[in-house]
């Protein structure tokens, strides 16, 4: 599947906002769920005769393994670990996979899942992508490693502890018990510090979890990696994001010039009628813009009478 990567561009001049592909090649497609062996011949074969300036590729790091629904997508959202092995292949894999693409002019951007871990519900044991054990339960993840206190629990002002309603301010009002003044901001609290569909949400406050978060990237960094896609970017508060961003190294000199900086684009889906903005998250890099495609289903719906012919 090749779906072309649309970016809200932002007039700013800081390093992460330029997505290093070589001159000319501007497209990136995200190759979703494939192998890095096959993603390799890819860029050999197509992608670089044809132009194509990157690849957006499925998170690398180790996921829990699902078996109800059987290995649905979505289990590569619900990390155990920064190991890099999962059904897209090992770390050898990884590693051959950004080397050729890179030869040929094809650079390699990562989706990182790092607002954070497995669902709460994951269980404790070994059926995890690399084998590592780890506790949902607990809040145990050993071989990264987190443990309780790296996580948000006890700060979500609901009751289950999960983002329960994303336009209902008053329930977050009557939840927190707060002035009707306040409910703006508690709103946007509800978002960043609760659970997002039951998935252990990461303390990114703390410097040690920033700490880790970064070593992960860096680690893709000297691999050779162009940039990162910040999944679930709305969920993590912008001075967070910014935190573990400044940690992170310039791009490998193998391939990029010295002092060049990682490409940086961030999930925040904005729609319109809710307190938190795409431009919250200007200051760190790039912004996903989903309102070009909710404007385009509207008019391949041909609603509100709209027309391909407006379109430019």
């Amino acid at each position: 599947m090749q779906v072309l990567l649309l970016l809200a561009a932002v007039g700013f001049c800081w390093a992460q906002y330029n997505p290093n592909t070589l001159s000319g090649r501007t497209s990136i497609v995200h190759l979703f769920e494939w192998r890095w062996a096959d993603i390799a011949l890819e860029c050999e074969r197509y992608l670089a005769p044809n132009g194509f300036g990157g690849v957006q590729v499925s998170p690398p790091n180790e996921n829990i393994v699902i078996t109800n629904p059987s290995r649905p997508w979505w289990e590569r959202y619900q990390p155990v670990s920064y190991k890099l092995c999962t059904r897209s292949g090992n770390e050898n894999e990884f590693r051959d996979m950004v080397t050729r693409c890179n030869n040929v002019g094809v650079h390699i951007y990562v989706d990182a899942v790092v607002n954070h871990m497995c669902g709460a519900a994951g269980g404790s044991g070994t059926h995890s992508t690399c084998g590592s054990y780890f506790n949902a339960g607990n809040r145990d993840f050993p071989a990264v490693p987190y443990s309780g206190w790296d996580f948000n629990d006890g700060k979500c002002r609901t009751g289950s502890g999960e983002i329960e309603n994303y336009g209902d301010m008053y329930q977050v009002l009557q939840a927190d018990r707060v002035a009707p003044q306040n409910v703006f901001f508690f709103f946007i609290t509800l978002v960043r510090d609760c659970r997002l569909v039951s998935l252990l949400d990461l303390a990114l406050e703390k410097d040690y979890v920033r700490s880790k978060v970064a070593e992960y990237m860096n680690y893709l960094i000297d691999i050779g990696v162009a940039g990162f896609r910040i999944d679930a970017a709305k969920h993590m508060w912008p001075g967070d994001i910014r935190a573990f961003l400044d940690k992170l190294k310039n791009l490998n000199t193998r391939w990029f010039s010295a002092g060049t900086k990682p490409f940086i684009y961030q999930e925040v889906i904005d729609l319109g009628g809710e307190p938190i903005k795409g431009s919250d998250y200007f200051g760190n890099g790039r912004v996903t813009e989903f309102k070009y495609g909710a404007k385009l289903g509207t008019v391949i719906r041909k609603w509100n009478g709209e027309k391909m012919a407006y379109l430019k």
